[in-house]
């Protein structure tokens, strides 16, 4: 069996405005945060699959969901590692790494080195950013 690759998912902006709301095409397509604590998943703890709304890839499971206090939703691990890309993130003054879909270059969030063990990682992520797929 060979590698998978991956599909790469372009539309230019104008076609990402026909299918995303506002606030979706602001966070995903132009890096915009949503306010803490306003977002549909922060306090969610229905089983299932967060996908990337803009594409539809599957990217955190309930299972490694966590309360970090933040104001958004937060995960230990993705589904896949493959799946989320990384970018360093200098805006605003800070040094940051920026969480991206593989497959639409859709803007997620942050990653930042103090989540819970094993990973010691924490997925901050835009609920508007993700689809649950309810189990």
């Amino acid at each position: 069996m060979g590698q998978k690759i991956p599909k790469k998912i372009i539309k230019t902006d104008d076609e990402w405005r026909k299918v995303l709301g506002k606030e979706e095409f602001e966070v995903c397509r132009k890096s915009a945060t949503e306010r803490p604590f306003s977002g549909q998943y922060t306090d969610c703890d229905e089983r299932g699959v967060y996908c990337c709304v803009c594409c539809g890839e599957p990217l955190f499971s309930s299972e490694s969901k966590f309360d970090s206090g933040c104001g958004w939703p937060s995960f230990s691990l993705p589904v896949d590692l493959e799946q989320i890309s990384e970018r360093n993130d200098y805006s605003h003054g800070m040094i940051r790494k920026e969480v991206i879909c593989s497959t639409c270059d859709a803007h997620l969030g942050h990653v930042f080195k103090d989540g819970p063990m094993p990973t010691r990682l924490r997925y901050c992520i835009n609920s508007v950013a993700l689809k649950l797929n309810k189990n």
